[in-house]
């Protein structure tokens, strides 16, 4: 039988960066906060000696275990969905820091067209140049509303970058300078710039210099050690929630955070929430943990999961387009690329960090006509360093045998002398790709996994085919021995497909009918539950999701303390 705890004032679902950035903000405010996180917590003393590839990118040690939860999958509603039982096309993180313990550090903000994109586009190009089964939608709020809260965001974890003219106003410059510039990042810039376009250094969360944030954190800068995406980063210069605002969360004394404990339910009473139901993963106890304010922030997935599981909200049904948690599952696209070789060229590609890197904002959102195009939104078109690790990287020309002698020679001949041309494309919500509750497979625990039903769409072929030309163009002016380009995009396969942004399930707008929470993320349907993360996002844009789903975390917090002092609706 479950121990009943004492009745607190806000209990948060997840310690990554949503749930500890409303963490930190909260007991910053004086309130008291229960966090509660089904991994272990970590500090950087807990990568110290961590270059270890083999157990921490091909064993997975900052992952779910997938033994005990997972999700499962299929292209389309025809086919029976099966368990995700090894990591390919995302990674989902285990413990305090989360996600945000093992990430790259790409740290963008959206573009104004992505939060009004169903308005802006059918200003421009009409109501029809978006198919009906395309279910875009503004996010019911504007950038010049979440500009301030991307502000506070980038102050706080001390984004290293350089302004960008045909991205959004900013109110304030990057805090720290943009990151250094490597052989190949110099060789992208003079090519693209002669092709006529505009390269600049993408923002990164690892810093470039040693820098104090508001909070008085301060953390040192990137030693370019390449160890970034999969890894916890031991100098502390990778931004992440374990060395930014949890450790502040922490120190007010406001915060009980409590490890190893597996939410499974939001009980409720069908109009709010009463609390969480949660497990000690070791001892196996059970606990009902009673709160005034449930705070579900456990990555998109789970947060889908959790509320579906609890019976909160409305599911969304494919066949009629009604109710909305699951609905609008968006993923990235990233066919199109043109992967280069050369013959006479070394670029020292093992050093790197997860952030750095060039692009172009030429092709992104709506900075170039449609008008004659089959897609809409665009693609970041970039060259990244970020470290070739030995055991992950041997890329070869196509052709090569895939084992022996001619491998190992090939494989060594290109070790620094081959990159890609990336591709990182929007991804527009469709009808048919969706998020709902497996009726076949369960957890560790007894509940039902998700069930993920996606594939990419028509939209999202018409877009690699437009990018890979723009990718080969690039490749031509480098002069590159080898081409090797992606002109097809394949169906989706959940253990292949390389990009990690997952987003919607719990999206966000200005009308209850059509959206689950509103723009402060409070719940439509039980007041009292606010769901942070990127499964408020409407659609994905082809940019890394960290900068947006922080910005509207702060913007969260500050509605939940407007709730607590007011209550009802804040919008």
């Amino acid at each position: 039988m479950a121990t009943k705890l004492p009745k607190v004032p806000v209990v948060i679902v997840g310690m990554g960066w949503a749930g500890g950035i409303i963490a930190s903000e909260l007991t910053k405010a004086g309130v008291k906060v229960v966090g509660i996180e089904r991994g272990k917590d970590r500090t950087t003393s807990d990568y110290l000696m961590g270059h270890d590839e083999l157990r921490y990118q091909h064993r997975t040690e900052l992952m779910q275990d997938l033994s005990k939860e997972t999700i499962t999958s299929r292209n389309n509603r025809s086919m029976t969905a099966l368990p995700m039982r090894s990591y390919g096309t995302f990674i989902v993180g285990d413990g305090v820091g989360g996600a945000g313990s093992h990430w790259n550090g790409q740290t963008y903000r959206f573009l104004p067209y992505d939060f009004e994109i169903k308005t802006l586009t059918e200003q421009k190009y009409g109501p029809n140049k978006v198919k009906p089964e395309y279910t875009i939608q503004d996010w019911g709020i504007t950038y010049d509303e979440i500009e301030p809260y991307y502000d506070k965001f980038e102050k706080m974890a001390g984004i290293s970058g350089e302004t960008v003219e045909l991205y959004g106003k900013r109110s304030n410059p990057y805090p720290t300078g943009p990151m250094v510039k490597t052989p190949i990042m110099k060789e992208f810039e003079k090519v693209t710039k002669k092709l006529g376009f505009s390269p600049y250094v993408i923002p990164s969360s690892n810093l470039s210099e040693t820098y104090k944030n508001p909070d008085g954190i301060q953390r040192g800068a990137c030693q370019y050690c390449a160890y970034c995406e999969n890894f916890g980063c031991e100098y502390g210069a990778k931004a992440d929630p374990a060395v930014t605002v949890i450790p502040v969360a922490k120190n007010t004394g406001n915060l009980d955070l409590r490890t190893h404990s597996n939410v499974t339910r939001i009980l409720n009473d069908g109009k709010k929430a009463t609390g969480v139901f949660y497990v000690n993963t070791i001892t196996g106890e059970e606990f009902e943990q009673p709160a005034d304010v449930v705070v579900v922030a456990s990555y998109v997935f789970n947060n889908v999961r959790l509320l579906l599981n609890s019976g909160l909200g409305k599911p969304y049904n494919p066949e009629t387009g009604t109710g909305a948690i699951g609905k609008n599952y968006c993923y990235q696209v990233t066919g199109g690329a043109t992967t280069i070789f050369f013959n006479d060229k070394e670029f020292n590609l093992y050093g790197g960090a997860g952030a750095l890197g060039m692009e172009l904002p030429d092709f992104t959102g709506d900075n170039f006509d449609h008008s004659n195009l089959n897609f809409i939104h665009g693609a970041g078109i970039r060259v990244t360093q970020y470290g070739n690790r030995p055991i992950a990287n041997n890329t070869v020309p196509k052709g090569t045998p895939s084992w022996g002698a001619e491998f190992k020679k090939q494989s060594i001949k290109y070790a620094n002398s081959t990159f890609p041309v990336k591709v990182q494309a929007a991804s527009m919500p469709h009808r048919e790709n969706y998020l709902d509750l497996d009726p076949t497979y369960k957890d560790a625990y007894g509940m039902p996994l998700l069930r993920m039903t996606y594939d990419y769409t028509e939209q999202d072929r018409e877009i690699v085919k437009y990018m890979a030309q723009i990718t080969k163009k690039i490749a031509k002016e480098f002069g590159a021995d080898i081409m090797e380009t992606n002109e097809e995009q394949a169906p989706f396969n959940v253990n292949k497909d390389g990009n990690t942004h997952n987003t919607g399930g719990v999206i966000m707008g200005a009308d209850s009918e059509t959206s689950a929470v509103n723009s402060y993320l409070q719940m439509w349907d039980a007041e009292n539950v606010f769901v942070a993360g990127a499964s408020a996002f409407p659609h994905n844009s082809n940019y890394n999701p960290t900068g947006t789903l922080s910005a509207l975390s702060y913007r969260a917090a500050e509605g939940i303390i407007k709730y607590i002092q007011q209550g009802g609706l804040l919008v």
